[in-house]
């Protein structure tokens, strides 16, 4: 399916976005204890030293590329750097990615790629982080973010382009501000009337909530993520370390 093609026809559930902090960019709600950039955010707390926390890619079919590989990028390339050399490779990256799905059928990506999921939704551990691409979606899976949303071992759900339609059909988008792609914004205002979508935004962070424009901007709101966890440091090397020259993630 062609991109366009697709972006135009996954109208399957709701997001929100809002104004910013960073220019026309970036919105943060208020929603706890400053962070570092004095934006009223809370910061995410890490794991004990050696811990792991676990990101799930949620995907179905056509899911699009960039939106999850380009935060699956920046959540591989993190390296922690605190003295411990000894440690195995585990200490210092700290993220532990998966794919999770309906089943474990090959599910076939944007582009023609296949991918083998790693689990079900039935017996995927709960993931602190949850990313949401472009994606058709089911209502399995908006029972399965409903679930994980809720849990106490979860941090943050997060969706990239019209993923953001998933998290308004599972219900965790109303009354909140989110955004999806720039050729959505629309069509999400009207479907789901109770979110307060906004437009031109790279990203939107609304307590567990995060929502990404699309496509590239995953790349900006998961490393937004990493300095929630981690500070400003630890992402910008990250993202130095991609060559990645955009600071529109600096909140």
């Amino acid at each position: 399916m062609r991109r366009r093609e697709f972006l135009r026809g996954s109208a399957i559930a709701g997001a929100a976005l809002t104004v910013g902090s960073f220019g026309a960019l970036v919105h943060s709600d208020a929603v706890g204890a400053a962070d570092k950039s004095g934006n009223g955010l809370a910061k995410l707390t890490p794991p004990p030293a050696g811990g792991n926390i676990p990101v799930a890619f949620a995907i179905s079919q056509p899911v699009q590329v960039i939106d999850f590989t380009g935060p699956w990028e920046v959540f591989q390339d993190v390296m922690l750097h605190d003295g411990h050399n000894d440690a195995g490779m585990e200490h210092h990256m700290p993220f532990q990615l998966y794919t999770v799905a309906e089943t474990t059928d090959v599910v076939t990506a944007t582009g023609g790629l296949k991918i083998v999921p790693d689990y079900t939704f039935s017996n995927a551990p709960i993931p602190k982080v949850v990313v949401i691409p472009a994606q058709t979606g089911s209502d399995a899976l908006h029972a399965w973010l409903k679930k994980v949303y809720a849990s106490p071992e979860n941090d943050l759900v997060a969706s990239v382009c019209t993923g953001a339609f998933q998290l308004a059909a599972a219900g965790l988008l109303s009354g909140k501000p989110a955004t999806t792609h720039h050729t959505s914004t629309k069509r999400l205002k009207s479907q789901y009337p109770d979110i307060d979508v906004k437009s031109g935004l790279r990203f939107v962070e609304s307590g567990k909530i995060e929502t990404a424009g699309g496509l590239t901007s995953g790349i900006d709101m998961a490393l937004r993520v990493v300095e929630r966890y981690y500070g400003r440091d630890v992402a910008t090397q990250t993202a130095e370390y991609m060559e990645y020259q955009s600071k529109s993630w600096m909140v």
